[in-house]
């Protein structure tokens, strides 16, 4: 059933208000499938499962793929113990559980208020977001902050605990783990494998590196090891842990081992100053990277280049809480203000999606030949998590690109940088742009084969796309003037290919192959006319002209076979009247600035939108019922009217809030009824800041400095 934008825009909104999680707590701006914990790299990624709605303290905490990361909480009032994190059952020991009464998030923090007899306890996740400053925005780390308040006017006495399980160390429990605790002006808590094996994964957990759990060591803090029964019940019965450490190393499920911290808060009647923890995942080496002469590269994440150890990024990350929280609200406030000029729905996707798409990157630095770190030499590294693990795949960093565009664009660089360097070592065989950088994360391997999943218009086109706006958004000249001769060899190809696209895949390869795609032809046309500008940039206006001249007169070719006979919408492919799609392809020309398609073709298709919008957005196209988040909001972002835009934007909103899902932020769905169709918590949502791409205006720092930093 089809449902005509204006006329049905009213029913919409109330199917979707039947449609969302209803919760008894309150939640702002509104109660997501899953919301991020700690969420800093593709192994530190934990979050709240919610469906139709989980307290904090119903459910255990997941990994991304939804399995348990043992990550529980308790508070005693008074004596009375109640449970405020996690879903642990403690044989022998007695408790309440406290009650939700809020979860509010933003772009980078989580925060809970749960109400325990007399007391309200506030818990506050912070996944720090610091784009521009590489040794911060590297960290493995996040925060959590618990604080403590009476309601009823009495002081009460206080104490806190909280544990992780050694379930954060792999994705299979029935393998070994180690562990000790440190103590000093910092209490830490580390567990690794026994037997790590270095650049593996199971179950997308990683094999190798330690989890650490740490707080400061203060006259109130007192710390355990050990079964998660006997922990959790010493503090549930005693209010105290014991100092002492469980040295019988064994698998993760042989009565699951766990490392508690309590801190007694004393008697509490205003608001207690933050109990702060940090917990991250740290391994070293952190990438495999192929270069020149087949020479595989141990790389670091770019924070060894400050700290000398584990110890002192843990030091330095608890001592920067009040820095990084003044720093993580200002984020938040700017975002907010950006996103919400379009609409306060529209912000709430934006914010959902900032720690998702950073949470799939980790920035990296080689090391000299004496051992030190190059940090001339940065390159990042992206996991298409859940998809298939790829590394840095061209058509995942593109969608992604917007958030590179709104908070550095340097970070793209960082990751563009990984392909250029592979696709000129002579090691790649395809003449194409290399569809990633390695097909399983963390070994950016490339492909001396050239078994690469091929798309070769999808590839070329992103790559330049991205080449140039990265040029425009930073006025930094260097990668386009080092990679000139690769960017004009894939502009022959689309010059080639692009008008008239012979059988491929597109970025939507679930779809399957496809001939003569109209969508991907617009894609391969923007390409052409990017190569068209980057040629002036660099002084070389005969060219410049000549890829413009080229550019303009496949438009006008491509409105011919695009086009519907009945002349009201773009076709899925040429000569194909009754087929359709989104044609979100056209952003790229908006992006960059083109011009090259005329405006009515965006009022045409405004307006076809308009007459196939179901529940949940516009499909992809006419094969299937399923959409894209990511490129609704594209969509979103190149129409012609406010209405349109709007609801298109509603309809990303109401999925993401519907209830029928427990993953962290799906972007593929049905549109009829909001099913989710299989993906998770990938980096694509970075997609979903296309409306504020061009908000900040930045200037760029020589392009031969070690940090490509950008002061917004």
């Amino acid at each position: 059933m089809l449902f005509a934008l204006h006329a049905m825009g009213v029913g919409l909104a109330f199917l979707a208000t039947l449609a969302r999680a209803d919760v008894s707590w309150t939640a702002t701006p509104f109660n997501p499938h899953s919301i991020p914990l700690a969420v800093r790299s593709p192994y530190l990624s934990a979050w709240l499962p919610q469906g139709a709605g989980a307290a904090l303290n119903d459910v255990f905490p997941t990994f991304w793929t939804g399995s348990i990361l043992g990550w529980a909480g308790f508070i005693k009032v008074d004596g009375a113990a109640y449970s405020w994190m996690g879903n642990a059952n403690v044989a022998g020991a007695s408790f309440s559980k406290a009650a939700q009464k809020s979860s509010h998030f933003t772009a980078t923090q989580s925060t809970f208020v749960l109400s325990a007899g007399p007391v309200d306890l506030t818990v506050n996740f912070l996944s720090p977001v610091e784009p521009t400053d590489l040794v911060k925005g590297s960290l493995p780390f996040a925060y959590i902050a618990l604080s403590a308040a009476s309601t009823d006017g009495a002081a009460h006495s206080v104490q806190l605990y909280s544990d992780i399980s050694a379930e954060w160390v792999s994705g299979d429990s029935g393998l070994v783990a180690t562990w000790s605790t440190t103590t000093g002006d910092i209490i830490t808590h580390q567990a690794q494998l026994q037997d790590p094996v270095q650049y593996s994964e199971n179950a997308d957990h990683t094999q190798y590196g330690s989890a650490y759990y740490s707080t400061r060591n203060t006259n109130n803090v007192t710390y355990q090891s050990g079964s998660d029964v006997s922990v959790r019940s010493q503090f549930i019965n005693n209010g105290v842990l014991t100092n002492e450490q469980d040295t019988n190393f064994r698998a993760i499920n042989d009565d699951w081992p766990v490392f508690g911290l309590v801190h007694d808060l004393g008697n509490v009647a205003d608001a207690s100053a933050p109990v702060v923890i940090s917990i991250g995942h740290v391994r070293d080496p952190a990438i495999q990277y192929i270069t020149a002469g087949n020479v595989l590269q141990d790389r670091s994440i770019y924070a060894w280049s400050q700290y000398g150890s584990v110890g002192d990024m843990i030091s330095a990350f608890l001592g920067d809480y009040d820095n990084a929280l003044t720093s993580a609200d200002a984020f938040d406030a700017k975002l907010q203000a950006d996103a919400s000029a379009i609409s306060d729905n529209y912000a709430a996707i934006c914010a959902l999606s900032i720690r998702q798409a950073f949470g799939a990157v980790e920035l990296t630095v080689a090391k000299n030949a004496d051992g030190s770190y190059n940090t001339d030499d940065v390159l990042m590294f992206m996991k298409e998590i859940s998809s298939d693990g790829n590394m840095n795949t061209v058509d995942v960093i593109f969608p992604a690109w917007p958030v590179l565009l709104y908070t550095n664009p340097s970070l793209g660089y960082y990751l563009l940088e990984a392909l250029y360097r592979y696709q000129e070592s002579g090691l790649y065989p395809n003449k194409w742009s290399i569809h990633d950088m390695g097909s399983s994360y963390p070994k950016a391997l490339g492909h001396n084969d050239g078994s690469d999943e091929a798309m070769p218009v999808e590839g070329y086109g992103n790559m330049l796309i991205m080449a140039l706006s990265y040029t425009q958004k930073t006025g930094d000249l260097s990668m386009i003037s080092a990679h000139v001769d690769l960017l004009d060899q894939w502009t022959q190809y689309l010059i080639e290919d692009s008008l008239i696209p012979e059988e491929q895949l597109s970025t939507d390869d679930f779809a399957g192959h496809l001939a003569n795609q109209t969508n991907l032809a617009i894609k391969g046309i923007v390409g052409i006319g990017a190569m068209a500008q980057i040629a002036s940039l660099l002084g070389d206006e005969e060219k410049a002209s000549n890829y413009s001249a080229i550019a303009a007169s496949y438009v006008t070719q491509w409105q011919q076979y695009a086009m519907s006979t009945s002349g009201d919408h773009l076709t899925l492919q040429y000569g194909e009247s009754d087929t359709w799609g989104l044609s979100y392809n056209l952003f790229g020309d908006k992006l960059l600035g083109l011009g090259l398609f005329p405006d009515s073709i965006y009022e045409m298709q405004t307006a076809w939108y308009n007459t196939v919008t179901q529940p949940y957005g516009v499909p992809l196209d006419t094969r299937h019922g399923y959409t894209k988040s990511d490129w609704e909001i594209w969509t979103s972002a190149i129409v012609t009217d406010t209405a349109t835009r709007d609801v298109l934007i509603q309809a990303v909103y109401d999925w993401a809030g519907n209830g029928q899902s427990d993953a962290p932020f799906g972007d593929w769905y049905e549109t009829a009824d909001g099913s989710a169709d299989g993906f998770r918590a990938r980096p694509v949502v970075g997609g979903h800041l296309a409306h504020v791409r061009g908000l900040n205006r930045c200037s760029v720092v020589s392009a031969h400095q070690n940090i490509r930093q950008l002061i917004l």
